[in-house]
């Protein structure tokens, strides 16, 4: 609601950096899986659907679709039509063949959205095949094992440009995917200015028609996500040639929001996409949930009584926190209130960082801790080597700063 204190805001909105490690192998379309002609001629198969969904030609692309799953097929494609794709095919890794002439594909589905994807976006589809007349037609085609569902497997995708973000949305008013995008436009130059690192300045929202359908897109029950307006997904460490970074909208959780947290859930995620290549295993959750809220609330003017209510009231009740806290204090599905406290502890571990050493060193601070080969030392190394202090020192500074903001 608007006016709401930050502290409201972030449990209704915590947002997850979900990393997602990219899958191994990702090549041209064509160019792997096994070699008896079965497979040469089911790739050969594939490549043609490939180009012809990319040259939006309608009979090319149910040319090699079996005659009942047409209907299913052409679904597929039309949902697909607001989509800018750029590329789109598919990498046969292995086929199973049975009596009867039918066979199971196992592929790498990779494509890349045009002006936003740098590098393909890959997830895994089973395909089933029959064959006829010495001609391959797919009967079947699913998420592999573990994959998760794609956004126009879930519905007809609208799509809306912003003049820095995409935001393509199912069973969704334009206007509210409109509005989205002009929060994500607003939210881009406020990250570039807390993080004047050079990144793709532009974002790419998911917004799916439902709590379920959010769930769907990460892989995991719907439930797991309630109430949390928005996570965001990418390669950890992704290089130049990593795929775009997904901001994923939760519709019943963002849809509750006021403006003012509405625009900070946005900011907050589009600071994670632009942190990408410089958050790693060796980052602390503290340390890029902490940053990316520091990023969405400066300048806004909100007090820390405001935006960290849980943690102020522990603090006032004799009960500051000894540390700082760890990775699985963040985990979703717990305590709502031990989650606020955590996300507060991390914002004012950063804001503390930004205050008194300033902001060019917590962004140095940031890319030296993603920056080390592991977990174990980064955040020790980066204390001393970017700001002269220890973490027992800089423990007690960060407990001392939480007593005199929260009093």
């Amino acid at each position: 609601m608007a006016g709401q204190g930050c502290g409201t805001v972030r449990r209704a909105a915590a947002c997850l950096l979900v990393t997602l490690l990219a899958l191994a192998g990702c090549v041209a379309p064509g160019s792997g899986g096994a070699t008896d002609p079965a497979s040469r001629e089911i790739q050969s198969l594939l490549d043609r659907h490939a180009r012809a969904l990319l040259a939006r030609d309608e009979a090319a692309f149910v040319a090699g679709v079996d005659p009942a799953r047409a209907p299913t097929a052409l679904k597929e494609f039309d949902r697909l039509a607001e989509v800018p794709l750029g590329t789109w095919g598919y990498r046969v890794t292995d086929v199973d063949r049975a009596d009867g002439g039918r066979a199971t594909a196992r592929t790498e589905l990779s494509y890349r959205i045009s002006g936003y994807d740098t590098g393909p976006v890959t997830t895994e589809r089973v395909l089933d095949l029959t064959e006829r007349d010495g001609r391959w037609y797919v009967t079947a085609d699913r998420p592999g094992k573990g994959a998760t569902q794609q956004l126009w497997q879930q519905g007809d995708v609208d799509a809306v440009r912003g003049g820095r973000s995409l935001v393509l949305g199912v069973g969704q008013p334009r206007e509210r995917l409109a509005e989205i995008a002009a929060a994500a436009d607003r939210a881009v130059p406020a990250v570039s200015a807390a993080w004047p690192v050079p990144w793709a300045g532009r974002v790419v929202v998911l917004v799916p028609a439902s709590l379920e359908g959010m769930g769907g897109l990460l892989g995991a029950p719907g439930a797991s996500y309630r109430g949390i307006a928005a996570v965001t997904t990418g390669e950890v460490g992704g290089g130049p040639d990593a795929p775009a970074d997904r901001v994923i909208v939760n519709p019943d959780a963002y849809g509750v929001l006021g403006g003012f947290g509405r625009q900070v859930v946005l900011t907050h995620e589009t600071t994670h996409v632009a942190t990408r290549a410089h958050t790693s295993a060796a980052t602390p959750v503290w340390l890029s949930e902490g940053f990316a809220d520091w990023a969405a609330y400066r300048g806004t003017g909100r007090t820390a009584a405001q935006a960290a209510p849980e943690l102020r009231r522990a603090v006032r009740a004799g009960d500051t926190p000894a540390r700082l806290p760890e990775d699985g204090e963040f985990a979703f599905g717990g305590d709502a209130e031990a989650l606020a406290r955590a996300y507060e502890s991390g914002w004012l571990a950063c804001e503390l960082i930004a205050g008194r050493w300033g902001e060019k060193a917590l962004t140095d601070f940031y890319r030296a801790v993603g920056g080390h080969p592991g977990r174990d030392g980064a955040v020790e190394k980066a204390l001393r080597d970017v700001l002269d202090t220890t973490p027992e020192d800089f423990t007690a500074t960060w407990r001392a700063y939480l007593a005199r903001r929260l009093a």
